[in-house]
């Protein structure tokens, strides 16, 4: 497992996720803006689905990817901002990193911090009830099938995009709950790193819960800022522990 070590003058450090930002959500935009710019913490950790849809990094040059671009770079010239592939945005690659100054985070990874070890994972690995969504999820992170989508157009995949996205709308609205991690599976992560501690997102169940006796989760929010009523949630661990931060 791929491990990281806090920096030894860092403070705080925020974890974010699923924000799925979009041309279509201004005001999550505004306030993901906001808080990148005005956050006092010396790391952001972005755990998956920064975008709604990323389709490759030629996709940077349009008007709001590349407004999504700037905050990145410009919060990384202020402190530490690592990325972790979501299930919507998997296809982030160097050319958007490198340009940000953002730092790629391998999914799952192992953070220590101030004496504590917790892992950092999207979730959506774990998630194995969902048969279908595995399934399609071994597709798409195959380098063959990367390839072969990668290789069409810019517009083409765009459209193909906006086919998948409002096909994942219309099974979501027919849904009662998100699918949730496996218990035996994060469990089993958890001891393969030592540790009883982690941090995910994917699931939209945001709290801090037992797995199992002596292992413990910090699901992280989504952010909506255009739903009513709004959501936007920040994770902030500190030498203290964890705490969680309505964005400013």
């Amino acid at each position: 497992m791929n491990r990281i070590a806090a920096r030894p003058a860092w403070r705080a450090i925020d974890f974010i996720s699923d924000i799925h930002l979009s041309a279509d959500h201004p005001r999550t935009f505004d306030a993901w803006r906001a808080f990148m710019k005005g956050t006092d913490a010396d790391a952001v950790f972005i755990l998956g689905d920064l975008f709604e849809v990323w389709v490759g990094d030629d996709a940077r040059a349009g008007d709001f990817e590349a407004a999504c671009t700037d905050v990145l770079a410009s919060a990384a010239q202020r402190r530490h901002v690592a990325f972790m592939a979501g299930n919507r945005d998997f296809l982030v690659g160097a050319q958007l990193l490198d340009d940000a100054g953002v730092a790629a985070l391998p999914d799952p990874t192992l953070l220590d911090a101030w004496g504590r070890a917790v892992v950092l994972a999207h979730g959506d690995a774990l998630c194995l009830a969902d048969v279908d969504y595995q399934q399609f999820r071994r597709q798409v992170r195959s380098e063959a099938w990367q390839r072969e989508f990668l290789a069409k157009p810019l517009a083409e995949r765009q459209a193909i995009a906006r086919a998948m996205r409002d096909a994942s709308a219309r099974a979501q609205r027919s849904r009662t709950e998100w699918a949730d991690v496996d218990v035996t599976a994060a469990v089993a992560l958890l001891r393969d790193a030592n540790t009883a501690e982690m941090v995910h997102g994917h699931t939209h169940r945001p709290g801090s819960n037992e797995l199992a006796p002596g292992f413990v989760r910090h699901v992280l929010s989504d952010w909506d800022l255009d739903a009513a009523p709004p959501r936007a949630e920040v994770l902030r661990l500190t030498r203290d522990g964890f705490e969680r931060r309505v964005p400013a």
